[in-house]
């Protein structure tokens, strides 16, 4: 019986380890494992360009991984006649504290020989902790410096339009060189025109214009007077000191008709009998630069009138030139005697209407002052034929 139990103690034992032991394996895999510590020495930009005679300034980011320590700071490798110097705080460091899992981030400065020749140097940068180092190669690449330039361009420099439109340049002003400009505005108009420059929307005539920067420029020619029909120059300047930029536009005016209307001698006035048929001498004149072309007249009269013109459609007129037209109206039948307003309408093919209106003084027929004085004369014999006979009795 003991050698039973003993057996069975020792199946039991070794179940409770089997389910245990498996578990506790599982839990020291999931055990996280310490980083090994390592230096890590970084910049942004670790290839740059910079010009003859500059000096180069490099943010470089420095991070301690596992442990923090004080790291050195040295130049691994450095072309000849180059000077190197690490900056942290203001002032000039040989070395940067750097704690666990923190980044510090200090300046090197590269300041280049006289006489130092266009090219790409290369250059190391070394950081060195206990028993820990990191590298960072850097490379410079050294070029002539761009003059300043200005460029002055626009897709449209010939516009079309009427002596009444507002003439819109879009142009784009770019500065090339590697220095920021102040650009100053000019233009050289012909007589007659006003010329305006807009920058985002503003109107102005001065601006900034960093390096290799371009800004859309918008320039506006206004005529200020009647101008005649033509092509009109117009050159706009862009300065800064020496530097000069030149963009020439030209102006297209087309010609354009201004219709007039009016009697006679100017007259705005006529006669005409009720019920007759009356001519009126109308006289469309065209003080404009351009020919007017199709033009139809056409007349708003009172109620009962009729109204027709001979032309009815003036195929031209000339820029400077006038047609007549005759203008035959007739009053209505029963017309009272009075002043009426006819407006009298010259329509051309292209633009917009004139209009002037005619005062017509309307009198009654002579037929129907004869009829009136009959019948007057008729009563007046019934009256008096009547008075004889009744008054006889």
């Amino acid at each position: 019986m003991k050698r039973s139990f003993h057996l069975k103690t020792i199946l039991a034992l070794a179940l409770i380890l089997s389910l245990v032991l498996p578990g506790t394996a599982i839990a020291q895999e999931e055990t996280p494992v310490a980083a090994d510590p390592e230096l890590r020495l970084t910049t942004t930009y670790p290839s740059q360009v910079a010009e003859l005679g500059e000096s180069v300034t490099i943010r470089l980011n420095l991070q301690a991984i596992g442990a923090s320590q004080t790291v050195q700071l040295e130049m691994d490798e450095i072309p000849e006649g180059w000077s190197a110097t690490f900056r942290g705080g203001g002032r000039i460091i040989y070395a940067v504290h750097v704690s666990t899992e923190a980044t510090e981030s200090f300046d090197l400065r590269l300041d280049p020989p006289a006489g130092v020749e266009p090219g790409t140097y290369n250059f190391v940068v070394l950081a060195r902790g206990q028993s820990l180092r990191a590298e960072l190669p850097i490379s410079l690449t050294i070029q002539e410096r761009v003059p300043a330039s200005l460029t002055f361009e626009t897709d449209l420099p010939t516009i079309i339009g009427s002596p009444s439109t507002t003439f819109r340049y879009n142009a784009t002003l770019k500065n090339e060189g590697d220095e920021e400009l102040t650009v100053n505005l000019s233009a050289d108009v012909p007589l007659g025109f006003l010329a305006r420059f807009k920058v985002a929307g503003q109107e102005t005539s001065s601006f900034p214009l960093g390096a290799d920067e371009s800004k859309n420029v918008v320039i506006e020619l206004e005529p200020v007077v009647e101008v005649a029909a033509g092509s009109y120059p117009v050159t706009v300047f862009a300065n800064s000191g020496e530097v000069q930029a030149v963009l020439n536009l030209n102006a297209e005016v087309t010609g354009q008709h201004n219709l007039s209307v009016s009697g006679l001698d100017g007259r705005l006035s006529g006669r005409a009998v009720a019920g007759e048929e009356t001519t009126l001498q109308i006289v469309v004149s065209n003080t404009g630069t351009a020919a007017a072309q199709g033009v139809e007249m056409s007349a708003t009269a009172p109620n009962g009138w009729t109204i027709t013109f001979d032309p009815e459609v003036i195929a031209e007129i000339p820029a400077g030139q006038q047609v007549e037209v005759t203008a035959m109206l007739k009053p209505a039948d029963q017309a009272i005697a009075g002043d009426y307003i006819v407006t009298v309408r010259a329509r051309p093919a292209e633009g917009a209407n004139k209009t002037t209106d005619f005062r017509i003084t309307v009198s009654t027929s002579t037929l129907w002052g004869v009829i009136g004085l009959a019948l007057i004369a008729v009563a007046v014999g019934v009256v008096a034929i009547a008075v004889m006979r009744f008054g006889r009795r």
